[in-house]
C-alpha cells in the first residue's frame, strides 16, 4: 500500500529538532529579561469574536483575517495581533485598577494574506504591554526593555527606530485634513508612494506650506540631530510638542545607556490605526521587515470599557531567529541527551540510573541495547 505524503498548507511550517530547541532557548532568554522588569505572564484565546479586531478598533483589515463561525452563528477570527486581545482582557479584569499594569505574552498570530513575500501566515510573537502610565518614562522603559531583551537573546547588530504619530497628525490638523483623507495619506506615505500623496494633497487644494511639510515627513529620519531639523519644518504646537516628547525620551534612554541603538523616523506611520503617539520598530540584518513593532495606544482600552493610556511592543520571534541564523549569531546549544542502553536482564538497574540522572536536572533516554 502506497503512503500519501501530507504537506502543510501554504504559509505554515513544522519546526522540530535542533531548530525548535534553539527557538525555545531564545524565547526563554527574551522572557527572562521581560520578567526582570516586573511583567507578569498572560494568555489570551487563540480566537476571539470578530468585534475585537473590527475596523473601529483600527487593527488588521478584515480581508486579512481568518474568519469562521461558531454554532450560534457568531463570527470568530484567529488573532492577527495580540494588542487588541490584551486590551480587551485588561479592560475586563483590571477595570478598577488605578496603578500601572505590566503584562507579557507569548503565542502565535495568523495573517490570511496572499502577499507573503516569503513570510509565514502563522508566526510566533512575544511582547509586553504597560497599561495605565502615560509618561515618557513608560515609553523609555518599553524601548529599553526591547533593546535589552534582544541583546540578552544574543543579537548585537540592530537598531530601534522611533517616531511620534503626533508630529504627522499635527500637520494634518493644521492642513484641515479629515480623518479619511489623513488615513489615505498615511497609506501613501507608508508605502513610499509620494506621487500618490502629492496627487491627493493637490486634489484637496492643500496650501503649499502644508503640502511641503506633509511630503517632507518621509525625509525626516536619522540620528537625534534630525529632531532639530524637524522643528524647522513645522510651526503648529501639536507637532512641536511631539518633537519635545522625543527629545525627552532620548534623554531618558541615555539614562538607560541604550542610546546607541536608537534612531528617529518622523515618517514612520503604522498600518494599525489604534496607535496614538510614540511608535517604534526594530531592524537588523538578514530580514526585510521589522523584527520589533510597538507604540503607544492611549485610546484602545476605552473601546473595551476602560479609560487608560498604554504602550507595548511585540518581537516577531521567527524573524529574529532567521536574522540570528543568517548573521551567524551563536545561540546557546541545548543540553545534550545521554543515551542509556538496557537489556531485559539489567533494565531495573538502568532505570534506577536514569532516574538518578534526571533528578539532577539532566536528560537521559532509555534505549534497548539492540539499537546501539
Amino acid at each position: 500500500m502506497s503512503r500519501k505524503l501530507v504537506h502543510t498548507p501554504e504559509g505554515v511550517r513544522d519546526i522540530y529538532g535542533d531548530e525548535k530547541e534553539r527557538k525555545t532557548i531564545v524565547e526563554g532568554l527574551l522572557s527572562e529579561k521581560i520578567r526582570g522588569y516586573g511583567y507578569r505572564d498572560i494568555q489570551t484565546p487563540t480566537f476571539e469574536f470578530f468585534d475585537v479586531f473590527s475596523k473601529e478598533v483600527g487593527t488588521t483589515p478584515s480581508k486579512e483575517l481568518y474568519k469562521f463561525f461558531d454554532k450560534e452563528g457568531n463570527t470568530l477570527v484567529l488573532r492577527p495581533d495580540f494588542t487588541p486581545s490584551i486590551a480587551r482582557c485588561a479592560a475586563k479584569y483590571f477595570v478598577d485598577e488605578d496603578v500601572p499594569i505590566r503584562l507579557w505574552y507569548q503565542g502565535n498570530t495568523f495573517s490570511n494574506t496572499s502577499n507573503l513575500q516569503g513570510k509565514l501566515k502563522e508566526s510566533t510573537q512575544m511582547g509586553a504591554e504597560l497599561i495605565g502610565d502615560p509618561s515618557v518614562y513608560a515609553d523609555a522603559e518599553m524601548i529599553a526593555m526591547t533593546i535589552e531583551s534582544l541583546s540578552h537573546a544574543g543579537l548585537s547588530e540592530f537598531q530601534i527606530s522611533v517616531g511620534n504619530l503626533e508630529f504627522f497628525k499635527g500637520i494634518c490638523a493644521q492642513a484641515g485634513l479629515d480623518e479619511e483623507t489623513e488615513l489615505e495619506l498615511r497609506e501613501f506615505i507608508s508605502g513610499k508612494n509620494y506621487f500618490g500623496a502629492e496627487e491627493l494633497l493637490d486634489s484637496i487644494h492643500a496650501s503649499a506650506q502644508d503640502k511641503e511639510a506633509l511630503l517632507k515627513v518621509s525625509e525626516l529620519f536619522g540620528s537625534v540631530d534630525i529632531l532639530q531639523e524637524a522643528k524647522k519644518v513645522v510651526s503648529n504646537e501639536r507637532s512641536l510638542a511631539a518633537i519635545e516628547r522625543l527629545e525627552r525620551l532620548y534623554q531618558v534612554l541615555t539614562d538607560y545607556g541604550v542610546e546607541k541603538y536608537v534612531s528617529f523616523d518622523l515618517g514612520m506611520l503604522s498600518k494599525y490605526n489604534y496607535y496614538t503617539g510614540i511608535i517604534f520598530k526594530g531592524y537588523t540584518y538578514g530580514v526585510g521587515d521589522a523584527i520589533v513593532k510597538g507604540g503607544r495606544y492611549d485610546n484602545l482600552l476605552a473601546h473595551f470599557g476602560k479609560e487608560a493610556p498604554a504602550i507595548g511592543f511585540v518581537i516577531v520571534v521567527d524573524d529574529l531567529l532567521s536574522a540570528m541564523n543568517r548573521q551567524g549569531t551563536a545561540i546557546a546549544e541545548p543540553e545534550s541527551c545521554t543515551n542509556l542502553y538496557y537489556t531485559d536482564a539489567d533494565f531495573t538497574e538502568r532505570l534506577a540510573e536514569a532516574r538518578r540522572i534526571r533528578s539532577e536536572g539532566r536528560s537521559v533516554a532509555l534505549l534497548p541495547a539492540g539499537e546501539k
